[in-house]
């Protein structure tokens, strides 16, 4: 109750501060508090199945924040769904989590795909119980200790989504490690470029409202049209900034993205992919007062659960950016192919150890049971990733599963994409895989190209061919090199690697 406690001390020593602001619509703390106190009595009268899930469908609105807090103040977690996830996937996820309610706080045209019996509350019906009379509910109804404070759907290698349940008490040690590591000294303006249906969009939400800062979200429309985007960006005053690598790279394209425009922002938070040295350097010199953190970490540990701060030394001494060190009271494990812990050095699979690893995946036991285990009365979670350790810091190698084998040759996708995005010709690159007869029979790599000299693409390719050849053995090299403006990104704000292996270029 920690959580919601600090959140109900801004709405009532500062009701009128504001929460949120996306494009001109704004939340103060005590419409926040309000509102969802409102929603919660609503939830305590109308409920038959105590501490079932709220489905709440929306994108990046202030209404979206009022239920996250409406539902966990009722005893129920939420479930958030972004309007962009597609109506096949959206009736897996109430397949497989059954929840009691579907908050649509946005207009849907259709909601007969359903397929699911679910109360329904379309956005007029939430807007007469949301200014309707302050009803209180008690706070001994709030969400508490080891019940779900949020499910986040994540994909799932059998082809359905998994639902990863967040308790109270891991995302209670989240916001304290965020809290206390990152200089957040309250009532700071946060950026929030991920929609709430991905959990980087936690790191921001719940620090902010903790501390009496303001979230002010990118929606899909500002990321559409980068005039709005920037001229949005100049008027918000971030002072935190978090957002996926690919964001920032994009953002990084206009010339006008530095100090002049955001002359407050004091740390940029990085999490969900890997973040590259050049763009570090980047962000370092159109910024040069702001902190840079690297931070890595999987939903099931509850965002993430190690930083590095990004400084110029670092960035001198390294070619691939290390993840960093692991938070206080989180142990983080590099286990060899023999199942021992790994020595100084060698790289294994990265386990974590601690209050914010999940309980597992909502009513998939098996599913649990190969990822998650008990480990000395704590959670722990097998990640998948690979990794190692050295000096104390800790780095991470890619997935385990993210190899591929090109003609007897296996190789790590993520070395081949290092070495060409070092390259001074090229800002970002992404290398996937060719397939013929279900087989992989050649590597294209996907360049956003610098400003070079070149008249023809294939001088451009034969340059940067040049260069891999120094770094890298012929067969790792990519067969073809396709030229984008930009790469394509997913609404999370990663890049959309599903529709370049498609062919899908814009």
């Amino acid at each position: 109750m920690k959580l919601l406690q600090a959140i109900k001390q801004f709405a009532v020593n500062d009701p009128g501060r504001i929460a949120f602001l996306n494009s001109g619509t704004t939340l103060t703390y005590g419409e926040l508090w309000d509102r969802s106190d409102q929603l919660a009595a609503y939830f305590l009268k109308q409920t038959r199945r105590p501490q079932s899930p709220i489905l709440v469908y929306g994108h990046m609105g202030p209404e979206m924040i009022v239920s996250f807090l409406g539902s966990v103040k009722s005893g129920h977690p939420y479930i958030p769904v972004d309007v962009s996830i597609p109506v096949v996937r959206i009736n897996k996820i109430i397949e497989s989590a059954k929840p009691e309610f579907f908050i649509a706080t946005e207009e849907m045209e259709d909601d007969g795909f359903l397929k699911y019996p679910i109360e329904i509350l379309q956005s007029t019906a939430l807007e007469e119980i949301l200014l309707g009379s302050v009803q209180q509910p008690p706070a001994e109804a709030w969400v508490k200790g080891d019940e779900n404070f949020y499910i986040i759907y994540t994909s799932g290698s059998t082809g359905n989504p998994k639902g990863v349940q967040i308790s109270m008490n891991n995302l209670q040690s989240f916001v304290d490690w965020i809290l206390k590591d990152f200089s957040i000294n309250g009532q700071q303006n946060f950026l929030n470029q991920a929609p709430f249906s991905f959990d980087l969009s936690v790191m921001d939400l719940y620090p902010a409202l903790c501390s009496g800062g303001t979230l002010f979200s990118i929606t899909k429309d500002m990321i559409a049209n980068p005039k709005t985007l920037f001229a949005e960006l100049e008027a918000s005053d971030v002072n935190v900034w978090t957002s996926t690598p690919s964001f920032a790279q994009m953002c990084l394209m206009e010339p006008n993205f530095k100090l002049e425009l955001l002359p407050n922002l004091e740390t940029f938070l990085f999490c969900g992919e890997i973040l590259p040295v050049k763009l570090a350097k980047q962000l370092m010199d159109r910024f040069p007062r702001a902190r840079i953190f690297n931070l890595y970490g999987p939903t099931e540990a509850t965002v993430a659960v190690t930083k590095l701060e990004v400084t110029k030394e670092v960035l001198d001494s390294h070619s691939v950016l290390p993840i960093g060190y692991c938070k206080d009271d989180t142990e983080l494990l590099v286990i060899n192919e023999n199942g021992k812990p790994a020595v100084d050095g060698e790289k294994g699979e990265l386990v974590i150890i601690g209050p914010s690893v999940s309980k597992g995946y909502l009513g998939e036991p098996l599913l649990t049971e190969k990822s998650f285990s008990i480990n000395n009365g704590q959670r722990s979670y097998r990640t998948g990733d690979a990794g190692y350790r050295k000096d104390g810091v800790f780095y991470y190698s890619g997935r385990l599963d993210f190899q591929v084998k090109v003609h007897g040759y296996r190789m790590e996708m993520e070395e081949i994409e290092y070495n060409i995005t070092i390259s001074p010709y090229v800002k970002t690159c992404v290398v996937e895989p060719v397939y013929c007869d279900g087989k992989i029979d050649f590597l294209n790599a996907y360049v956003v190209p610098n400003n070079h000299s070149f008249e023809k693409e294939y001088q451009l390719t034969s340059a940067i061919r040049k260069e891999l050849s120094q770094q890298l053995p012929a067969y790792m090299i990519p067969r073809k090199f396709t030229y984008l403006d930009r790469l394509p990104m997913t609404a999370n704000g990663k890049v959309n690697r599903k529709k370049l292996a498609a062919g899908v270029l814009i």
